[in-house]
């Protein structure tokens, strides 16, 4: 298979502190990848650099090749058109990630002619709605004529979050990142968001980066795990090899954490 994202050695720092260091990773494509951490522990940061999108006062050394391109130390523009072709991002809050004053159904048609345009390509009105419609119905949204009309304050959380993967898959991406998608939503919803994704993702034979603070929630989706803790990689290999044999004491209190939830809950009335 071949690589879609190479991070080689990544380094994060602010004046007088190192925020992420020494990281290095691959994924392939196809291949889905979990990125585990408590809060704090650069992996959001991580992600946002492999976005280029960092703020401008932090510092980044190291090499991030996405899709055959180096991101560190090129410009904005020239990163632009990588956004959406070769990697596209789904984040923690969608309506944070939504735009209040905009009907779903033009958000996400303002991906699709996007995408057609850089494509080359001609897209009017009518195959544009049609496009829109079908994606909706691709991420499960009932009634997506309801929910195009709908603006983001008028649907539910899990609702909104369909339509931001909804609006990530219009774009076509090689490459997608999850960063904590499921924790403001409630266990049933956040499941159903976990299914959907992992389904899409194997579909569309996308490569996929998807960050959590919990373990169980990555073995949902994810084939290999990386452990991060104050800003390091700690730990890496196959997800079931992390949950049977974890070899770093953080990683087995991740391990004791999550068996002791489960257990709790099966004793639970």
């Amino acid at each position: 298979m071949s690589t879609l994202l190479s991070v080689d050695k990544l380094e994060i720092r602010t004046p007088g502190r190192t925020l992420v260091s020494d990281i290095s990773f691959s994924i392939a494509a196809g291949e889905r990848i979990g990125l585990i951490g408590e809060s704090g522990s650069g992996k959001s940061l991580t992600a946002l650099a492999v976005l280029g999108l960092l703020p401008e006062a932090m510092r980044v050394g190291g090499s991030i090749l996405l899709d055959g391109h180096q991101v560190i130390g090129a410009r904005d523009r020239d990163l632009v058109p990588l956004r959406g072709a070769s990697i596209a991002a789904v984040f923690q809050e969608p309506m944070t990630a939504l735009d209040p004053l905009m009907r779903i159904g033009h958000q996400v048609g303002e991906v699709v002619r996007r995408r057609a345009t850089r494509d080359g390509t001609a897209c009017g009105r009518e195959e544009v709605s049609q496009r829109v419609l079908a994606l909706l119905e691709r991420v499960a949204l009932p009634e997506a004529h309801r929910i195009a009309r709908a603006f983001p304050h008028e649907i539910s959380g899990g609702q909104r979050q369909r339509a931001a993967i909804a609006m990530a898959l219009a774009c076509r991406p090689k490459l997608l990142i999850a960063d904590e998608p499921t924790t403001a939503l409630d266990v049933t919803t956040q499941m159903e968001i976990l299914k959907l994704l992992e389904g899409l993702v194997r579909h569309e034979a996308m490569g996929l980066l998807f960050i959590s603070h919990d373990l169980p929630v990555v073995a949902s989706v994810a084939t290999r795990a990386l452990v991060m803790r104050h800003g390091r990689l700690i730990e890496e290999g196959p997800v079931a090899t992390l949950f049977d044999q974890p070899s770093h004491p953080y990683t087995k209190s991740l391990v004791a954490a999550a068996r002791a939830f489960d257990t709790a809950l099966e004793m639970a009335p």
